[in-house]
């Protein structure tokens, strides 16, 4: 009986994780707002701004897609491995992998967006560098990497 009811206690408490997936959705909206911030910049600027200025203005757009996709990624395969399971079926548009991730291939996934983002972090360090760059801050960059 009391077996029962901490195993149900223990089942339920998967819900506590639902806040958090809703915070990530805030958090990608604050990278929405953050990507459309940098768009805006970059579009008014372009005229006047050096071919580096607009690789780096590039490098930035697509660094605020991944860590996007990152945070989608996170919301969709964490609901579904520790809160509900999401039907599929009832969207037929929805990526195949949406539904299909389970833990290992969750790990896969974020570890090869993080290396993607650390390294366009690492080449807008490289285009940023000039005679008085702090070469420390670029060597534990490439460390990290």
């Amino acid at each position: 009986m009391l077996e029962k009811a901490v195993e149900g206690l223990l089942f339920r408490s998967r819900w506590l994780m639902a806040p958090f997936y809703v915070g990530l959705i805030v958090a990608l909206l604050v990278l929405l707002f953050k990507f459309g911030h940098e768009l805006l910049h970059f579009v008014t600027h372009a005229v006047a701004a050096s071919e580096s200025d607009i690789i780096l203005g590039v490098l930035t757009l697509v660094d605020l897609t991944f860590t996007g996709n990152l945070v989608l990624i996170v919301i969709f395969s964490g609901y579904e491995n520790f809160v509900s399971k999401i039907n599929a079926a009832d969207h037929p548009d929805w990526p195949d992998w949406m539904t299909k991730v389970d833990f290992s291939g969750l790990k896969q996934k974020l570890l090869a967006s993080i290396v993607a983002i650390s390294a366009i972090a690492l080449l807008k360090a490289f285009m940023n560098m000039d005679a008085g760059a702090d070469t420390t801050h670029i060597m534990w960059l490439v460390i990290i990497h």
